[in-house]
Formats: structure tokens, sequence, C-alpha cells
């Protein structure tokens, strides 16, 4: 009985966490509050449609054996494509040698996880509702659709249940229990740019679309049913564009022809889906500790992120990555050690994730579309080609490799405050091409020494 384990939440992160444990031979049963969406096709509740795979993300799904499921059903995406108020695009790549981040429409990718979790042997409940966690006797009380009452008596439960996470109020009301929630002062809208009347794409489909507006932006990913998810961003209040400014649809179209024109000509659904769809909120949220008795929290219910780094998705699934890899390591005899050996070397890289994706919301509504900026990038490209060991741009770090998140972070912020030194020069934009790189390099390593 030992090994039996209780997931609550089958979204992305559960149903992936749901096939690892199965394959370590244990019982694994996800209990989820919502309906099978996949039976009567229903969207996920507000939440953002596209998500943005990058190496974390794969390489857990490699791990997984799921990777080859989930490959037919993404677009590669080599770079920002930044659209400015007059319709000129330009297009900053993410990398080099072709990198790439890869646009999959959430419920696509939840859907092949789900199933094969089913296929090798998860137990699936849907419209279990938590209705209470004793963690101390690991009994959870669920509400079924007939107003039922069901009490599980369980070994090991696993809260992947979101930002809201009903395992993680469980643990809320325990002593010494620490736990923040941040919510910021823009919120999202979902929208979309369908296919041309012959069928195609209507922009670029290999490329991440980002409207940047200073205080707020659009942002399109490219579907492929040859459409674009299309998120805009705005302030909910105190500001010339926010949402409580937006009263009817005379507000949408003045506001888009004015900002997002070029998107506004592609979108004939777009005052509709403006009414209809709903606008979400964004929230970060930071806690410790992350298990208790024999319950763990992870993915968003440990450490829910805003979504401007892209990693959220691929945060979530670097845990069910490390957890796997402490379980092979440590055996599912003390799942206290597994679970404290988790949360310890974890908890810094989830804190730094966090930050950086609050930082990245001033680089992609604002600094993108800097000249200043521009040229800081050439600068930071030039630098990872003469020295591609010693000098990799934070995003690179973050996104193409699996470097700690907290290492990524520190090394970032060294590279960052000798840049801010090389960008101060006034006549940095005529320089650039002849400076002294190595000496910029040495700078670096001299700031690591100190």
């Amino acid at each position: 009985m030992k090994n039996q384990i209780s997931i609550l939440g089958a979204g992305l992160i559960g149903s992936l966490l749901g096939i690892y444990l199965k394959k370590k031979g244990l019982e694994t049963s996800i209990y989820e509050k919502r309906k099978d969406w996949r039976q009567n096709h229903t969207s996920s509740e507000g939440r953002s449609i596209n998500m943005a795979l990058s190496f974390r993300g794969w390489k857990a799904l490699e791990k997984a054996g799921v990777k080859e499921k989930v490959e037919p059903f993404t677009i590669p995406m080599y770079g920002r494509r930044i659209h400015d108020e007059h319709g000129t695009t330009y297009c900053q790549p993410y990398g080099k040698d072709n990198e790439a981040i890869y646009s999959i429409s959430r419920n696509v990718l939840n859907g092949i996880l789900l199933d094969e979790a089913e296929k090798a042997g998860v137990n699936m409940y849907f419209e279990h509702t938590v209705e209470d966690v004793d963690v101390h006797q690991n009994v959870v009380t669920f509400s079924l659709p007939d107003q039922e009452k069901k009490q599980l008596d369980a070994s090991v439960i696993i809260g992947s249940d979101g930002a809201f996470s009903s395992l993680r109020n469980a643990m809320q009301r325990q002593t010494r229990f620490n736990f923040s929630q941040q919510y910021i002062s823009h919120g999202y809208k979902e929208l979309t740019i369908p296919a041309t009347d012959e069928g195609e794409f209507a922009m670029d489909p290999n490329a991440l679309h980002i409207w940047p507006r200073g205080n707020f932006m659009l942002i399109a990913l490219p579907n492929i049913d040859k459409s674009f998810t299309c998120t805009l961003f705005l302030p909910f209040e105190d500001s010339i564009v926010s949402f409580d400014k937006i009263r009817d649809d005379l507000d949408v179209i003045h506001i888009f022809q004015t900002y997002f024109n070029d998107a506004y000509q592609l979108m004939p659904n777009l005052t509709s889906e403006y009414s209809t769809n709903p606008t979400a909120s964004l929230v970060n949220t930071e806690c410790y500790p992350w298990t208790v008795n024999s319950c763990l929290l992870i993915g968003d219910a440990a450490h829910a992120i805003v979504p401007f780094y892209g990693q959220g998705m691929n945060c979530g699934f670097e845990d069910c990555y490390i957890l796997n890899g402490l379980i092979e390591k440590y055996g599912t005899f003390s799942w206290d050690l597994v679970f404290e050996k988790f949360q310890k070397s974890r908890k810094p890289d989830t804190d730094a994730i966090c930050q950086l994706a609050m930082d990245n919301f001033k680089e992609m509504s604002d600094s993108v579309s800097d000249p200043k900026f521009l040229i800081r990038k050439k600068i930071e490209a030039k630098l990872h080609e003469l020295f591609p060991q010693e000098w990799v741009p934070l995003y690179s770090m973050v996104t193409f490799s699996d470097i700690k998140y907290s290492e990524a972070y520190a090394q970032g912020k060294i590279q960052a405050a000798v840049l801010d030194k090389v960008m101060s020069d006034p006549l940095i934009a005529q320089k650039w091409k002849n400076l002294d790189y190595h000496a910029i390099l040495n700078k670096v390593e001299t700031s690591k020494a100190v």
C-alpha cells in the first residue's frame, strides 16, 4: 500500500507525472475536478491556449517516452517578429543554428499526455472536486456531481492542481508554512487571427509575433490549423490603454486600429471574441515547504509564475524529470527523503525563474523595440559566437539548456552588469562592431572571481 500514489489535477504536469510514476511500477491514480474535456472538446477555462515548448520540456517528454507523440503537433518559432506601430516587422533570432521554441495547443498537449497516461495504466477519475485534505492522515475528501462525498485514504498525495491548489490550501493551515502571492497589474485576453481565405497562415508561421507598446502588448503564436492564437496583455486600470477603458466594440476597434492596426486587419472576429472571451489575471505564487508528511506540491501548485519567459510549463515538466531522477536514485522506500531532496534542490531554481519571468515583461513589452536594445543583443550574439562556452546569453541558458535556473540567473546578472557599462558609451551605435570583445569577456571572468 505504501506505493499507491494519488495525484490531484489532470493538467499538463499531473498527466506527465502520472506517466513517470506508472512506468516506475507504482499504482497511480489522477483525480480531476473538471469533466473529461476530451469527450466534449471544451477548452481550458480561460487559460492560455498556446504553450511554448523548449529544451527542458522536450527533455522531460523524451524521458517519459512521449516526445515522438508530441512533435507532429508543434510548430518551431526561431525568433521574435516585432511589429511596430506602422506595420513594419523585423525578426530577432532566439539563438543560433536554428534554435527554436515550439508552439503547441495546451489542449492538444494535455490530451496526448492524458491518453498516454491511460495507456500506461494510470487510473483516471474526473469530476472529483477536492473538498478537504487531511495532510497528517493522508485523507482526501472529494465531492462528486451527485453531491455525494467520497473519502480516499492515500499513502502518497501529490498536488499538481495549479496556482490555487487545494493541497496547498490544506498545507497552509499548518504552522510554519510560508506562502505569498502577487497579482501583477496586467491581465490577458485570448483572441484569434484565423487562416486566410486560401487556408494559409496570415503571417510568418515560424516566429512568435510581438506588438510591443510600452506598458502593454499583443503576442501571437501559430497553430497547426494555420491560425494564430493571440494574447492581449493590458493593465486592468490606471493607464491610458487598459481593460477598464474598453467599454464597447467601438473602443476595441479604436485601440486595435491605433496600436495594432496590421493585426486588426487580420482579425475579422475581433469584437465578438473580445466580448465573449474572459479577461484573466496573472499571479505569481511562492511557498515553502512543498512537502508535509507524505504530501508534495509540484508545478504551479508549488511555484506559479507569470508567462513572460515561456517557462511555466517547461519548469513544471522539469519538476517531473527531477522528481523521477530522485526516485530512481533513492527508491520508493522513503518518500520523505525523496520529497525533502526534491524541495531543497529545486526551490532556489524556481525562485530564480519566477523572478526572471517577472523581469522579462519589460523586455517583451518595451525594450525589444528600442534600437539600443537591438545593438545590445548584437553585441551579446557576437560574444557568444566568439566565446561559445564562456559567454552564453541568459535567454539561451534558460531556454536552450538545462543549466540550473539559479545558476543562469546569477550568470546573467554578471553579464548584464558588464553589458550595462558597454552600452553606457554614447557612441556605442557606431563602435559596437569594433569593440575589444576579449576585454569584455575578461570583465565577466573578473566579476566571477570576486
